[in-house]
């Protein structure tokens, strides 16, 4: 494909779009002169076509509908050449792989004057691309075609309505009932003998041109493999029809299925048997790419491996000259597409090779079993041997997504090999580091089921296998299950390889995670402090896996109260992962950063918290997409800490852009959904938007037992979140009841002298003296101030509010010394940390009460 031809295609004299991508026309497109005239006057013609979301298109999108085999992909190109000067934008997208459509879209964004998915992310891309073509700015003559799409309800959704055209090709039947569609057909025969004249490098007769188009049915791939078996072997046409006959008869003979058309299988069959003469072990080569899925398979997956592979391939992959000329030879017999660019077409930049579909069943079936299982072998050898290194550098995971196509097809869960099942779990690693988190569930299930059956419960990599299951009922909020599971898992673990085994430590990380889920913070850092203790005996302090457990156990602090000692352990955790970057991901480094931004924020110091988050987010945002889970918990946190700083409406704007992704990527009922939106209802209420901040608050509250359960802190930093807004909208009864229920519930959950606990007794004091009830809120407020001065520091952000709020109290009560010296020394740390002109600051100078909110940390 290109984006900028620099000479005029075979037969067309009109200027190309401002905008092109299309594959390169085939020179020797031949007739269906009828079918595009249809083609040409349905699409732009009035018939309105039936889409979901736009039922009164002009122009409907149209479909090429047809059998494997009969051209629908090349009469396509040869309708965006030949009416290219009808459009500005052209553009051709891959629809075989659902998943794969957003992203192609996504590239046009930027041809569209809308940011690319470096700046915003894929799905962000996609759909301004989108919105821009319906609107149509800045082209209104634009054509999509989809290539090769299976079901209906898939592609649906991508299809943009408004002034331009749409295209597809399908073999999959619905189609016919959702768009208008071109039944594609062989050639006539008229057709497919102006196609030989033009494909063979040698005259010939129309007598045999007829001939030979009758016995192969007039079918356009069976066409294109007979010329090009002539052309590159000189066999006249008298000899190609009398082996086809001979060939035909054995088909025949053998009861070939009949979804394969006849003329199909003996031209396959005809041109591998002249393969296998001349060049053995192209055929070979062949063979191996039959096992592959349908997908582009990338070039740089053929080379020497150690893994099991046929001696014949083994000599062929050793010998790079070899290899190519195989790989041409079976170019020129038109039994492969391999794209002649780098970067074509392909996520990683490299050349790929693509066997149609018909002819890889073909390849298969024609194998005795044993064979089709040594290749089978084979393949995934080559797959294994082609998975890059780190699975979480985003620099792999092009690779890693280009060989993730072939994992099903080939069957991979079915292979008891070690190496091979390695390479399955690195997959699931890299599309858990990737944020993938829906494809890594259908395969660790697929896995899951083919290895225990096949290897027991204490396989090591079953046990792998639960781990990483574990990771994901985790990371969609199934704490009990997945703590219910890693648990099982450890001591199974712990039994087959032993308490120091890397992936034993790694599990011994994930169950960390799941007691803090479970809101068991005390429990939690005792885990995370041994298994901290024994990543550094066995792995070093400085291993990347270590100061994962480091990052941990620094959670696990400031869930405790602990702020200050985390944040040191984060200091040292993230120097050190800087000095060994070479061998730490950057996901490992974005984490330590991202957490020292939240834990210097939880410190205190707000204006520094948002200096550092800037830069962890900048650091992410070179490779990793814009809706990525670390990208969307970085940004969350550096809009809490500017909200803190005092810049009300920049951290509203990221708030509202964090939560409507979280919502969009996760749902309404995901853990870091509802994170976000009371990060986003505490903004509202600071942007004095008090209905929109209660309507959201009230509705995390009824959405966050249903992930923690109704006694997890978490739970009642919410409520407490409400009682807020209900004392704010004149509820100071509700908000007072409602305070004292999180301040019990609390108590029993992590103890009186919890951070948490003393936050909402702040809170609590307020509603006490709103009530008029002076003495009570003066009580509460000194008791309070009294245990967060020792806690979490003199001039820490709450110790000061705290402060300020009974100062104001003790005044209104009557205790003017009391209130004046705590007054005055409350107004010098505002003036040593925040300044005067912080909001904060200004609300205590003038005698109002200062609200705490509350925004819990990622489990």
């Amino acid at each position: 494909m290109t984006d900028s031809p620099e000479s005029v295609a075979w037969g067309t004299t009109g200027p190309y779009p401002a905008v092109w991508k299309v594959p390169p026309r085939n020179q020797n497109f031949t007739g269906r002169e009828d079918l595009l005239d249809r083609l040409r006057s349905g699409i732009v013609g009035q018939v309105t076509a039936v889409v979901a979301h736009a039922p009164t298109l002009p122009q409907g999108p149209r479909a090429l509908h047809g059998l494997g085999g009969v051209g629908k992909t090349q009469m396509a190109i040869e309708y965006a050449y030949r009416f290219r000067d009808q459009y500005d934008l052209v553009w051709w997208i891959p629809a075989d792989q659902p998943g794969l459509v957003r992203s192609n879209l996504a590239q046009l964004a930027p041809r569209l004057g809308v940011p690319g998915s470096t700046m915003t992310s894929t799905e962000d891309a996609a759909d301004a691309v989108i919105d821009r073509l319906r609107s149509g700015e800045p082209y209104e003559r634009w054509l999509l075609i989809f290539d090769n799409a299976d079901e209906p309800e898939d592609l649906q959704p991508n299809i943009p309505p408004g002034p331009g055209h749409v295209l597809i090709t399908s073999r999959n039947h619905r189609w016919e009932g959702v768009v208008g569609t071109v039944a594609v057909d062989v050639f006539s025969r008229e057709e497919s003998m102006q196609f030989l004249g033009r494909r063979m490098r040698r005259s010939i007769s129309d007598a045999d041109a007829g001939r030979l188009a009758e016995a192969l049915g007039d079918l356009p791939l069976a066409l294109e493999q007979s010329a090009a078996l002539q052309s590159e072997t000189g066999m006249s046409p008298e000899e190609y029809l009398r082996l086809l006959n001979e060939r035909t008869a054995s088909l025949l003979s053998e009861g070939k299925p009949a979804e394969y058309p006849l003329s199909m299988s003996a031209a396959w069959e005809l041109s591998v048997s002249t393969l296998q003469e001349h060049l053995p072990e192209a055929m070979e080569l062949l063979r191996c790419c039959a096992f592959f899925g349908p997908e582009p398979i990338p070039r740089g997956v053929f080379r020497p491996v150690k893994g099991p592979v046929r001696p014949v391939m083994a000599e062929l992959l050793a010998d790079p000259l070899r290899l190519s000329r195989a790989i041409k030879r079976l170019g020129k017999y038109a039994l492969v597409r391999i794209e002649a660019e780098p970067g074509e077409g392909t996520v990683t930049g490299e050349r790929t090779i693509q066997v149609h579909r018909l002819i890889q069943a073909l390849l298969r079936e024609g194998l005795a079993a044993d064979t089709q299982d040594q290749i089978r072998t084979e393949v995934h050898s080559l797959l294994a041997g082609a998975a890059p290194g780190d699975t979480g550098d985003p620099a792999n995971w092009p690779r890693f997504d280009a060989l993730l196509a072939h994992v099903a097809p080939t069957r991979l869960a079915d292979s008891r090999r070690g190496d091979v099942r390695e390479f399955a779990l690195r997959i699931l690693e890299y599309l858990m580091a990737s944020g993938n988190h829906n494809v890594a569930r259908t395969h660790v299930d697929s896995f899951l089921e083919r290895w225990t059956a096949d290897s027991g419960q204490q396989d090591m990599s079953v046990l792998r296998a639960r781990r990483v299951k574990g990771d994901l009922l985790r990371f969609l909020g199934r704490y009990d299950e997945a703590y219910d599971l890693d648990t099982a898992t450890l001591a199974a673990m712990r039994e087959v390889a032993g308490d120091e085994h890397r992936d034993t430590l790694v599990l011994r990380n994930g169950i960390g995670a799941d007691l803090r889920g479970r809101g068991l913070f005390v429990e939690a850092r005792e885990h995370d402090t041994e298994s901290v203790s024994l990543h550094q005996a066995v792995l070093g302090p400085d291993n990347a896996r270590t100061l994962m457990a480091v990052n941990n156990l620094a959670l696990d602090l400031g869930l405790n109260s602990d702020y200050r000692g985390a944040r040191t352990l984060l200091e040292e955790a993230l120097r050190a992962a800087q000095l060994s970057e070479s061998a730490v991901s950057r996901g490992t480094v974005l984490n330590l950063w991202a957490s020292l931004s939240r834990m210097t924020r939880l410190c205190g110091d707000y204006a520094e918290a948002c200096d550092i988050g800037e830069e962890a987010l900048a650091y992410g945002q070179e490779q990793l997409d814009a809706d990525h889970p670390r990208i969307l918990l970085t940004q969350k946190d550096l809009a809490i800490a500017r909200l803190r700083v005092g810049e009300a409406a920049e951290a509203l704007e990221l708030a509202a852009t964090v939560h409507a992704r979280y919502v969009r990527n996760y749902g309404i009922d995901h853990p870091s959904t509802l994170g976000a939106a009371l990060c986003l209802a505490n903004a509202f209420r600071v942007n004095d938007l008090i209905d929109r901040a209660f309507k959201l608050a009230q509705d995390a509250m009824v959405r966050y037992p249903r992930v923690y359960g109704a006694d997890h802190p978490y739970y009642f930093g919410c409520a407490s979140n409400v009682a807020v807004l209900l004392r704010v909208r004149g509820d100071v009864e509700g908000a007072r009841e409602l305070n004292e229920r999180v301040i019990n519930g609390l108590r029993a959950k992590v103890g009186g002298g919890h951070h948490y606990v003393l936050t909402v007794s702040v809170n609590l004091a307020s509603d006490l003296a709103a009530l008029g009830e002076l003495e009570a809120a003066c009580r509460l407020g000194r008791d309070t101030h009294r245990q967060l001065g020792p806690l979490v520091g003199e001039q820490h952000p709450t110790t000061l509010a705290c402060a300020a709020n009974l100062a104001a109290d003790l005044a209104r009560a009557g205790h003017k010394e009391e209130a004046d010296a705590l007054r005055e020394e409350t107004m010098r740390h505002y003036r040593e940390t925040r300044g005067m002109e912080h909001p904060d600051a200004r609300a205590a100078d003038e005698g109002r009460h200062l609200d705490l909110d509350f925004d819990p940390p990622p489990v």
